[in-house]
C-alpha cells in the first residue's frame, strides 16, 4: 500500500495536468485537492527538488520539462506499438504472417 505522502504527491502532480504554461498557485492546488496549503507547499518543494515541477510566473507551479519528456516518451512508445499492431494486422489480412 502506498504511503499517504506518496499518494498526496501524485495527486499534486495530477492537479497540474493541463497547466504546463500558466501553472497553478499553491492555494489553487490546495483548494482543488482539499489539502492544507502547508502540505501542498511541502509536496511542491519535494517535487521541485526532484525536477518534476518548476516555478513559473508569480510563484505558480507547473510540470517541468522532465515531466513533459516523460509524457512524450510514453506517447512515442504507444505510437510505435500501434504501428507494430497495424503492421501485424496487415500481414494477417494479406495471409502472409511469418
Amino acid at each position: 500500500m502506498p504511503s499517504h505522502k506518496g499518494c498526496r504527491l501524485l495527486k499534486v502532480l495530477k492537479a497540474l495536468k493541463g497547466q504546463a504554461i500558466t501553472g497553478l498557485s499553491n492555494k489553487e492546488i490546495a483548494d482543488t485537492l482539499g489539502l492544507s496549503p502547508t502540505d501542498v507547499s511541502r509536496d511542491l518543494e519535494y517535487l521541485i527538488e526532484e525536477g518534476l515541477v518548476i516555478k513559473v510566473d508569480g510563484g505558480r507551479v507547473a510540470h517541468s520539462v522532465q515531466m513533459i519528456q516523460i509524457a512524450q516518451a510514453y506517447a512515442t512508445q504507444i505510437a510505435r506499438i500501434q504501428g507494430q499492431i497495424t503492421e501485424m494486422n496487415q500481414r494477417i489480412a494479406a495471409g502472409s504472417m511469418s
